[in-house]
């Protein structure tokens, strides 16, 4: 049975919970790092507020005891923020795990907002303070932007909600936000820092997508099916895949079909698909521990170690030895994430 709330009772449940309990402070040295309770009769965890330089960080992470539903009604009441969201387990609005979300300034609108029950709800989220922040990146740079941000900057009350998925160097980013190591002023830069790179990395995406639809070609049902069929072949011989001629003869698609078909479908490259894949397999093969950089450099196709070292670094940031240091093993957080809801 789902709990359903109105969105001002449901503020006021949380900080009622709040008020009668002393705030936690996870950073003794920083008065602006506050965790707020999960209210008792909804479930546990906790939502966590980081104050930082220009914008706001958000870490949820609760389990309801039941399904929530939070009724938002329409509002004459215009909200001059821009937001990046990124599920990493549960749901949360129309927000599942491993996608995430822009939205940008507009009018409160009437929506239902849902939480499922008895699971995990773990998200990340970046508020930015204003839109200047933004408009600061890409103001002198118009042309090269999505006509959604052309409009964040041209009509500062049109609103903008954009869905994606979550990829690889995304997550990499989210793991280290949620097992920062550090405290004080060197926690905040960092977290800055990887907040500024979870942005620049959706404002990426956006792009791609805008450039991915830019020429559509018609593709019947088969080419599609065809065109599946060539990433599992991809998928079974990421060790030593087919030439993208050998490719196309093999999922019967002309070459020309195959790659613009590939990047219509799959918003990237035959090749940039095959790395992304090769990257995360290499990824997982790290932390399970069974292997060494060179067995893993040759378990997905690389016969020289310097060049896997150079494609992971480009991939996720770091050399693949320096990768597990920065993989902590998950905190045990006392009762889970922090705040209070946000339309998003």
């Amino acid at each position: 049975m789902a709990n359903i709330f109105s969105l001002s009772d449901y503020e006021q449940l949380w900080q009622q919970s709040n008020q009668n309990t002393q705030s936690q402070y996870p950073d003794p040295s920083d008065s602006s790092d506050i965790i707020n309770l999960c209210p008792k009769q909804l479930g546990i965890g906790h939502e966590r507020w980081i104050q930082l330089h220009g914008m706001s960080l958000l870490i949820i992470d609760e389990e309801f005891h039941d399904d929530l539903i939070v009724k938002v009604p329409p509002q004459e009441i215009y909200v001059n923020e821009v937001e990046f969201g990124f599920q990493i387990s549960g749901s949360w609005r129309d927000t599942v795990a491993q996608k995430n979300f822009f939205q940008s300034s507009g009018f409160l609108h009437e929506e239902t907002i849902k939480a499922s029950g008895k699971q995990r709800i773990l998200k990340v989220d970046i508020h930015l303070d204003s839109p200047d922040l933004l408009n600061s990146f890409i103001a002198s740079r118009c042309r090269q932007v999505s006509p959604d941000l052309k409009r964040l900057i041209e009509i500062p009350k049109q609103s903008c909600y954009k869905i994606g998925m979550t990829n690889t160097a995304m997550q990499l980013a989210l793991e280290q936000i949620l097992n920062c190591p550090y405290q004080g002023l060197t926690k905040h830069i960092y977290l800055e820092a990887k907040c500024l790179e979870l942005i620049a990395l959706k404002l990426e995406q956006l792009m791609q997508a805008e450039d991915s639809v830019a020429t559509p070609i018609m593709l019947k049902p088969n080419d599609i099916d065809r065109i599946h069929y060539a990433k599992e072949i991809l998928m079974s011989h990421l060790d030593n895949p087919p030439s993208l001629l050998e490719l196309a003869r093999q999922a019967g698609l002309n070459d020309c079909k195959l790659k613009l078909g590939f990047r219509q479908v799959f918003g990237t490259t035959v090749f940039g698909y095959l790395h992304q894949q090769r990257m995360e397999q290499a990824r997982q093969l790290l932390l399970e521990g069974r292997m060494n950089v060179k067995e893993v450099a040759s378990a997905v196709g690389y016969g020289n170690q310097s060049c896997f070292a150079a494609a992971f670094r480009k991939r996720f940031g770091v050399n693949p030895k320096s990768y597990l240091k920065l993989i902590l093993p998950p905190p045990t957080l006392p009762n889970l994430s922090k705040g209070r809801l946000k339309q998003g």
